[in-house]
């Protein structure tokens, strides 16, 4: 569902109520991106910085966080790693997928996947990211129609598709990222930091208690 139309109403109705116009000027939009450009970042770690480097670090945390990493050489030999991973626990060949990865060759790789939202009844869903960051090993996923965040949500099996070149240093380059080509946020931003848990009981970790049970990540190294 498009809420964009939605949101300039609500917002617009905000500025009203302030005295001001129902869309932002010109010079508002200038003031708002100096003081973007003018304010200073607040202190950060040492962070990789090259391809092979931010790879490395992303795969390291990735992985600490119970996320499993797999890498391939472009993007048409995901589907078969997706397959792999599958068959390798026994998850069978039916997925839900992101339409925009519609193009892949999914059924040539042998698995039965679905280019939609996911029901209750999916199990395996299958997504891109808009990028991921690899200081904590994070999935960036924007919301849209074509890339829903139920697909990451939803099914107890989440496998994201990651190009090597999609991943910067931290959360910092993430957002400076979506205002650079995309200028207006989407409904949703979401950070997948592997599969959901909770330490609530006991304080034993528990996995899959909120979301994925599992996370699979496919990072692309010729996209």
């Amino acid at each position: 569902m498009d809420t964009s139309a939605a949101r300039r109403n609500i917002l617009a109705r905000i500025r009203s109520a302030q005295g001001r116009p129902a869309a932002p000027t010109d010079a508002e939009r200038a003031a708002a991106e100096d003081y973007l450009a003018r304010h200073p970042t607040g202190p950060r770690p040492e962070l990789p910085s090259t391809p092979a480097e931010l790879v490395a670090r992303f795969t390291l945390e990735a992985e600490r966080l119970s996320t499993t990493v797999a890498e391939v050489n472009a993007l048409n030999d995901a589907p078969a790693e997706a397959h792999r991973y599958l068959q390798s626990l026994n998850l069978g060949i039916d997925a839900v997928a992101w339409l925009s990865l519609g193009d892949l060759p999914w059924s040539a790789a042998g698995l039965d996947v679905q280019l939609r939202k996911p029901a209750d009844a999916d199990l395996v869903g299958i997504t891109g990211c808009f990028c991921a960051t690899a200081e904590t090993g994070s999935l960036v996923l924007l919301s849209g129609p074509e890339t829903p965040a139920s697909g990451a949500l939803l099914p107890q099996t989440h496998v994201a598709i990651v190009p090597a070149s999609r991943i910067v240093a931290a959360h910092e380059d993430a957002f400076a990222l979506m205002r650079a080509e995309r200028g207006e946020l989407p409904r949703a931003v979401n950070f997948v930091s592997g599969p959901s848990r909770t330490g609530d009981i006991e304080q034993t970790i528990v996995l899959g208690a909120h979301g994925p049970y599992r996370v699979h990540v496919i990072i692309v190294r010729g996209a």
